[in-house]
């Protein structure tokens, strides 16, 4: 796979393999990388929720979680910002919508000026080929006692794309043209349930690649 490079990036957007929605801005452009704007949602992971046993906590690093009630949802208006605590982790939403065509792929990295702030965007993997949605980022601060203040709009992350040596074919990504707070789900339910009884050996044999 080899990393495009700005030109390269420009091009496929004028043929319509790269697609963004708001489009660029020329402060987002970068040698070999595209800035990505912070949105205006955050999820704020809860602690604890109320069931028929009482209280009871809430664990949302759960492989088979999170779901979209085990967050509270925060969608800010035109002109305010968002606080991240000492220590808090949330997820929030890139301001644009990206396209990519099946011959594509890109990584999500942190901005070293995010990171120089206390605050972490951890790589988050590989965006799909084909896929169509805005990006979830996971933000940490790091700091013990200072308050980071975030505002919509602000470039957070950056895209690296990789063209594919050929285009992928097959299914969708499971996220593709969902809204961030739907793409919560669990994953397939047999192979939820074999993990959590231990089966992994089972789970290998029943779901070989072909």
């Amino acid at each position: 796979m080899s990393v495009l490079t700005k030109n390269d990036i420009l091009e496929r957007i004028k043929q319509g393999d790269i697609m963004f929605t708001p489009e660029l801005d020329s402060f987002q452009l970068q040698r070999h990388a595209v800035d990505l704007r912070l949105g205006f949602t955050f999820l704020i992971p809860k602690d604890w929720h109320l069931t028929d046993n009482g209280r009871e906590s809430l664990d949302v690093g759960h492989f088979d979680d999170p779901r979209p009630e085990h967050f509270s949802v925060v969608e800010l208006e035109k002109g305010q910002f968002f606080e991240i605590l000492p220590g808090e982790h949330l997820l929030a939403s890139t301001l644009e919508t990206i396209k990519i065509s099946t011959d594509v792929t890109a990584i999500l990295y942190p901005r070293s000026s995010t990171s120089r702030k206390g605050m972490s965007v951890d790589l988050t993997g590989v965006v799909d080929s084909g896929y169509e949605c805005q990006l979830i980022i996971p933000i940490k601060n790091n700091t013990r006692s200072h308050v980071i203040r975030l505002f919509p709009g602000e470039r957070l992350c950056q895209l690296v794309f990789q063209e594919l040596s050929k285009p992928v074919t097959g299914r969708k990504s499971k996220y593709h043209t969902r809204d961030i707070i739907e793409t919560f789900r669990k994953e397939k339910k047999e192979e939820v349930e074999l993990i959590m009884k231990g089966e992994i050996r089972e789970l290998k044999e029943k779901f070989k690649v072909e």
